[in-house]
């Protein structure tokens, strides 16, 4: 019998540190308080944020010595740590890689290298061949005390790539254009950004959020290739602190999307891509817990919403020359109990993720007939997420299943043909075989009627007479 004291670690006996106190008196509401670690609040934290050298000294040397005490009094932890870190490491396949995705004469992929920490972005023909690496993240890293790769888009012509970078650990992320044939960065540097760019239609310039001095993505404008920072337009600004900005564009590379929202209500604005001076329009103006999503759709746009009390959200179309509220068209009404949960729009069908009865599935629509049909699957609970798509002019989508015996599988789905090709699943270093466990799909009545559905899972040879354990769990 293995004693308690052999399974824990040994605490050894320390002093923590002591920080020095200088008080500061303030009053708020006709209290007075004293804080004697007020030194401790850096007056300048904006600009740390951005440069961590900036800290002062004194919080530095407090902020090490707590590092260190936290060490030494960790320190028997060491050996269970490693143990943990390996099971875990275990589990991940390091030189992974995703299946590269269609466009044009191209498809575009990420992988990781054996031991490496960050990706390779790399292309292939579009049947596939050898990779021809665009952006090596390990090579970007190197010598650099931090380093984190930001968003990577390459431009329609397959000619550049904007990509972004984090050096310091603050978030604000620099944004630099690669020419792919000659994998050299252009003289175009975009500092304080969101982390990522949107291409226009001429690839001669993108559309970036810069952050503000609360990180917040306040700004959105547009860079031309060559031309000064100073000389970028702004687009759009977002004076309300309470919302957040983004901008994306459709895969059909005809509009630039502004989003503006917070957790429950939410606003756009669209320019087209070709024309990077055109005021924004207003799509929908905000109103408070009213949220929408556009989605292309060739000559309307697809909207998800909740408007009119969708609790659980619809579909409706717009035409894109004049989207407004009014002009919004029900597709797809809302269903209480079924949550529609996104939207992809095709040349030729529309497909959207929802959840009814507590399990997703996906449903692909037609567009000339309205005629509706879903993916089917086995297992009686899983899990779907829709990966879209670089093309619009595609009959093909791509989405990933997995289940709590099934690791992560990536499928191409011929929307017409209803064939789906299985492309890749998840590997497992450490071992792991589906056929040795069982997923169920219960059903638990609740006191109040209402049934409560369950995904159980257990080992084939586990006996089904109530003697065997259960971890039992819920999410509200």
């Amino acid at each position: 019998m293995t004693s308690t004291s052999a399974l824990t670690p040994a605490f050894p006996a320390a002093s923590p540190p002591t920080p020095e106190k200088h008080p500061v008196s303030d009053t708020h509401h006709g209290i007075t308080r004293s804080d004697g670690y007020a030194w401790m609040r850096a007056d300048n934290w904006q600009a740390v944020f951005r440069d961590p050298s900036l800290l002062d000294g004194r919080i530095r040397a407090y902020l090490e010595a707590e590092n260190a005490y936290q060490a030494v009094l960790m320190a028997g932890t060491a050996d269970l740590r490693g143990k943990l870190f390996a099971e875990m490491k275990g589990r991940i396949k390091e030189d992974d890689s995703t299946v590269p995705m269609k466009d044009g004469p191209y498809a575009y992929g990420s992988s990781f290298r054996q031991g490496g920490e960050q990706p390779r972005y790399f292309r292939t023909s579009r049947d596939g061949g050898s990779e021809e690496i665009l952006l090596d993240g390990d090579a970007e890293a190197e010598g650099k005390a931090y380093f984190r790769l930001g968003g990577v888009d390459h431009s329609a012509d397959h000619k550049k790539l904007i990509w972004a970078f984090d050096d310091k650990g603050s978030e604000f992320f620099t944004l630099r254009v690669r020419d792919v044939a000659g994998g050299t960065d252009l003289a175009d540097q975009i500092p304080d950004t969101g982390g990522g760019g949107v291409w226009n239609a001429g690839d001669d310039g993108f559309f970036y959020t810069r952050l503000d001095d609360n990180h917040r993505p306040s700004k959105v404008f547009f860079h031309k290739l060559g031309d000064k920072l100073e000389n970028d337009r702004l687009i759009y600004e977002e004076t309300d602190p309470g919302f957040f900005m983004d901008v994306s564009g459709t895969r059909a590379n005809d509009w630039i999307l502004v989003g503006i929202n917070d957790h429950e209500t939410s606003e756009y604005r669209l320019l087209p891509a070709d024309n990077p001076s055109a005021a924004p329009r207003l799509v929908a103006v905000r109103e408070s817990g009213l949220q929408y999503d556009l989605e292309e759709g060739g000559d309307v746009f697809f909207i998800l919403t909740n408007a009119d009390g969708a609790k659980d959200f619809k579909i409706m179309t717009a035409p894109v020359d004049n989207p407004v509220r009014a002009n919004w068209q029900e597709l797809v009404p809302h269903e209480p109990g079924r949550l529609i949960l996104s939207v992809l729009g095709f040349k030729h069908h529309m497909v959207r993720l929802e959840r009814k009865d507590g399990l997703p599935r996906i449903v692909v629509r037609e567009r000339a007939s309205g005629e509706e049909h879903f993916i089917s699957f086995d297992e009686e609970a899983f899990s779907l997420g829709l990966s879209g798509s670089y093309e619009y002019d595609t009959e093909t989508m791509r989405f990933t299943y997995s289940s709590m015996t099934t690791p992560v599988q990536v499928f191409d789905y011929n929307m017409r043909s209803r064939e789906r090709v299985l492309l890749k699943t998840q590997e497992v270093p450490s071992g792991h075989d589906p056929e040795h466990y069982v997923t169920r799909r219960l059903m638990a009545p609740a006191a109040d009627g209402e049934l409560v559905p369950i995904s159980l899972l257990y080992h084939r040879d586990t006996p089904l007479d109530g003697s065997a354990p259960c971890l039992l769990y819920g999410l509200s």
